[in-house]
């Protein structure tokens, strides 16, 4: 399995029933932090995985738990799409705005968090109830050229159209996580359509 897998700007740590994965190096949001699977050259189909996050020691105060599914990366990982869930904005939230935020999809580098929160742009988050930290939850994306699909724990809970990247963009799929996140990925899975 360990071979099958190229750390980009993160540690790892293979166990017995999941892969632990923790952002290294940078110290920004929505950056080039995940593992590639080697065995996926992906444009169109699913991706299925479960996750669980903590928080890191050093996390900051902004810090979500930030844990989800990279695909389409390119070669040098300077592009990707990405899908990911925030679990303490999830079932142990009291913060109606940041219950809101309870996903999101982001383009990278283009399209990120931070371009989204500068120019007001919501359509690519949703709330998620049933996510926490400590918590394994299911993650699924049905894509499908320039469109997403995205459930969290078989439940719908966004929907894309209009891939930044284009709806020819293919390449490898990841396991992301971003600042503050000590994830844990197992389970995965991914059905290529083309």
């Amino acid at each position: 399995m360990k071979n099958t897998y190229l750390p980009i700007h993160t540690n790892v740590i293979y166990h017995d029933d999941c892969i632990e994965v923790i952002k290294k190096d940078k110290t920004a949001p929505d950056e080039n932090t995940y593992l590639k699977s080697t065995l996926y050259d992906f444009h169109n189909g699913t991706i299925e995985v479960d996750v669980k996050s903590k928080l890191t020691k050093d996390a900051p105060e902004y810090a979500r738990g930030f844990i989800g599914i990279v695909f389409r990366a390119n070669e040098n990982d300077s592009e990707f799409e990405s899908f990911y869930i925030r679990p303490t904005n999830g079932m142990h939230c009291i913060d109606p705005v940041r219950k809101s935020h309870g996903c999101q999809y982001f383009s990278y580098p283009g399209y990120t968090f931070t371009y989204f929160r500068e120019f007001d742009i919501n359509e690519y988050e949703n709330a998620v109830d049933t996510i926490a930290l400590e918590k394994w939850a299911h993650i699924k994306a049905e894509i499908d050229d320039d469109k997403g699909t995205f459930f969290v724990d078989q439940k719908k809970v966004l929907e894309v159209n209009g891939f930044k990247h284009g709806a020819d963009a293919r390449g490898a799929v990841g396991l992301y996580v971003d600042i503050g996140t000590d994830g844990f990925f197992k389970n995965l899975k991914v059905t290529c359509k083309d």
